[in-house]
């Protein structure tokens, strides 16, 4: 039985300090409670309305009140199946092998760009992210939503990456800084195995991880834009190291 204690418990997932205390976060939605259920990550419980626990066929489902189920997830609207979920410990962080190519994330501080970086790495089949330890966390409600189900598949990490970087590229691990400053990346022969870093959304990438022997590459800027948030600039980066790679993957 479903004590109003273990649902008090459930709600401080909302915030950090309960999910950093439980070791534990939610997952929200038939989409991404779909593809939690087709995952090995370990799941706690489930809470659904009744309607959804039918609609959706999850027989293992604790069935809530409605509007226990809304109070439960961070939706603005539409909670019915309401996930909880044990936290994996962070992914290795082995030297990259051969053609494969990692994303390292510098200080990102937007949930759903972090989300959507992750969704983008699934796409072009890249898995492994790396992010400084002042990123925002993976298991935010916004950034497990953004990422529509590649939370589950692509591994993520969190280390300063000034050393690990540096010991990387000491192995033959090229590294490439994404820069407005930056080569044509359109133009510049890509090698790999290869780390591509992004900056924050604000501060760009730090002074210490410029100061590692990197080759800065961007986007070349045809219109009147500023610029472009790491999400956009991550996908068009991302597309042409595929692009380049061709059949050798």
């Amino acid at each position: 039985m479903t004590t109003q204690a273990d649902l008090k418990r459930i709600r401080a997932l909302q915030q950090r300090k309960g999910r950093d205390e439980q070791g534990l976060f939610l997952v929200q939605g038939p989409k991404l409670v779909a593809e939690l259920r087709r995952s090995q990550w370990p799941v706690e419980a489930i809470y659904a309305t009744a309607r959804a626990a039918e609609e959706h066929v999850i027989p293992e489902a604790i069935i809530l009140p409605d509007h226990e189920v809304e109070r439960l997830g961070t939706l603005e609207s539409g909670n019915v199946l309401v996930a909880v979920v044990r936290q994996p410990s962070d992914a290795p962080l082995h030297v990259p092998s051969a053609n494969e190519l990692v994303l390292a994330l510098d200080g990102i501080n937007d949930p759903g760009n972090l989300g959507t970086v992750l969704r983008i790495a699934d796409w072009f089949g890249i898995g492994r992210v790396i992010c400084t330890p002042k990123s925002v966390e993976r298991f935010n409600p916004k950034c497990v939503q953004a990422t529509m189900g590649a939370l589950f598949r692509v591994q993520v990490a969190y280390a300063e990456l000034p050393p690990l970087l540096a010991e990387w590229q000491a192995a033959g691990t090229a590294l490439y800084l994404a820069s407005m400053e930056g080569a044509n990346v359109f133009t510049t022969g890509l090698r790999r195995p290869a780390v591509l870093v992004l900056g924050s959304e604000s501060h760009g990438i730090s002074e210490a991880v410029r100061s590692l022997n990197a080759e800065l590459i961007g986007i070349p800027q045809v219109g009147a834009g500023e610029s472009l948030n790491v999400a956009a600039a991550a996908s068009a980066l991302c597309m042409e190291f595929t692009r380049q790679a061709g059949t050798t993957l």
